[in-house]
């Protein structure tokens, strides 16, 4: 079997990822204790919507280059039926087993899902399980950084680390497409000590967590003590900067621009080791061409942490509390504060990654378009019939004000997808094991909702719509849940088990 004993290149250990993952913890917090006692020292393709869509969404898209990030606008289907489109599954997980699963991208015909130390291509319109892949990129060690920006010429990058010992360091970028799994170019890049250290880290565990993005004609890795720019088409070097003293980069957001984050330290004798009084944040945006800093933006001391759920506009999603994401920050052209939409004390939610891996600008259910950012509410419970039910909200980004309000109805969830066009594509998911979910398009000028396509989810799937846990993607027509790791069963016995399920409309298509 592909996935099982002997090893292959796609299998990792439960027990090893997880101890791993512990180990850069308890890590973090020890050097987190040593900065505080040093620093007490004075130390694509194009798809055009059916209806009347935003023209300006579709000429921006139709403008697009070859080296852009592509910004698809979706076509509404003729029929709203749903069929499965694609499946990916293995059947023979044992216990013990595990593979992470970062990265996921898909074309008009490859879905593609990093495993471990591999990315798999595989065709639409199959059943997949190991061993039916289109191409397999093998990579020296584990994937270690993704992206889920995608050129217009279906190209996206990871990181990987240099071997396969889970202390490795994570030190390569790889550039490679989508449509034939050829790899165009890959580096290795320097590495820099958790936090503010400035000694080199011999191993993964004490190493700053690198991060990788795209803006136009330009792949950026941070590194932690800086970050390099590498053009497209041949990996070459187009810039690399450095940070000195307390503040290290520490991350990076792509799409229509390039945002970096940095985090900076300082310190306080009487601070207690949990005080997050010492450490800030500033974001700072970046000439892709040049590498040169266009402005600055200093986050407010106490927040504790810090994502880029967008970048053209630019918006940031702050916590400054233990609940998650707190209040977002709209940004002007020159990095000036605009607007601050608060989330009520968790009435308004939104989720951006928080994994091992470093992606800024991966925020699922926060959705940028159109002047504004849409969020869902929190689940509210009808206390008279016990049904189940929530709405989507847009914010405008000028003055912080709501716009349309999109309810749910009763025992119906909706969640922001993604932006197509003016339009918000939003998941429609049934909570009464009746009514179909669903894919539907939500216009902000006009409050319409119009279906997509409806579907039911088998039951080994029915958690993919659970984002923490999963990926979700709609490009091409069709909508993609994928799993963000797999682990083999408890009991001693093997299972068959998804990995990614595709949908897509029932409609014939034309030839």
């Amino acid at each position: 079997m592909s996935f099982g004993p002997p090893p292959s290149i796609y299998t990792q250990s439960s027990v090893t990822a997880a101890a791993a993952r512990d180990k850069r913890r308890r890590t973090w917090l020890l050097v987190l204790l040593a900065l505080v006692l040093v620093a007490a020292l004075g130390t694509g393709g194009l798809l055009l919507w059916s209806g009347d869509d935003d023209g300006r969404a579709t000429r921006q898209a139709a403008a697009q280059s070859r080296l852009d990030v592509r910004e698809t606008v979706e076509t509404q289907p003729a029929s709203t039926v749903g069929k499965r489109a694609f499946r990916f599954s293995v059947d023979d997980m044992s216990p013990g087993e595990h593979y992470e699963m970062p990265g996921m991208w898909a074309t008009d015909k490859i879905f593609a899902k990093g495993i471990n130390k591999t990315v798999v291509g595989l065709a639409v319109g199959t059943d997949a399980s190991p061993g039916d892949e289109k191409w397999k990129i093998p990579l020296d060690g584990p994937i270690c950084g993704y992206t889920r920006h995608v050129t217009v010429e279906h190209r996206t990058a990871v990181l990987y680390r240099s071997g396969t010992e889970e202390d490795a360091l994570c030190d390569h970028v790889a550039f490679f497409d989508l449509d034939d799994g050829r790899r165009v170019w890959s580096h290795d890049f320097p590495v820099h000590g958790v936090g503010a250290t400035p000694e080199k880290p011999r191993t993964g565990s004490l190493q700053d967590t690198p991060s990788v993005t795209l803006t136009h004609d330009t792949v950026a890795v941070t590194w932690g003590g800086g970050t390099i720019a590498y053009g497209m088409d041949r990996g070459t070097k187009r810039w690399s900067t450095k940070v000195a003293g307390t503040c290290h980069d520490d991350g990076a957001a792509g799409g229509g621009a390039l945002l970096v984050r940095q985090e900076c330290w300082s310190g306080d004798k009487d601070l207690p080791v949990d005080n997050w009084d010492f450490r800030s944040y500033k974001v700072r945006a970046v000439d892709p061409d040049t590498g040169r800093s266009l402005w600055t933006y200093s986050a407010a001391k106490g927040i504790r942490d810090l994502d880029i759920p967008s970048t053209d506009p630019p918006l940031l999603a702050v916590s400054a509390g233990d609940t998650g994401i707190t209040e977002l920050l709209s940004l002007g052209d020159r990095g000036e504060n605009r607007a601050t939409i608060r989330l009520q004390n968790g009435t308004y939610t939104g989720e951006c990654s928080y994994e091992d891996y470093l992606v800024l600008d991966d925020c699922p259910t926060i959705a940028v378009g159109a002047g504004q950012v849409f969020l869902r509410s929190k689940e509210m419970t009808d206390k008279a019939d016990k049904t189940i039910s929530n709405w989507v909200i847009g914010f405008d980004l000028a003055t912080g004000n709501s716009t349309k309000k999109f309810d749910a109805g009763p025992n119906s969830l909706l969640y922001p997808v993604r932006m197509s066009g003016g339009r918000l594509l939003a998941l429609r998911e049934s909570d009464d094991r009746i009514t179909p979910t669903g894919l539907v398009s939500l216009d902000p000028e006009t409050g319409e909702e119009t279906p997509y396509f409806y579907f039911n989810l088998p039951a080994e799937a029915e958690n993919f719509t659970l984002t923490d846990f999963n990926d979700v993607l709609v490009q091409n027509g069709r909508l993609f849940f994928g799993a963000k790791s797999v682990t083999g069963p408890a009991k001693d016995q093997p299972q068959w088990v998804y990995l990614a399920l595709g949908i897509e409309s029932g409609a014939e298509k034309n030839p």
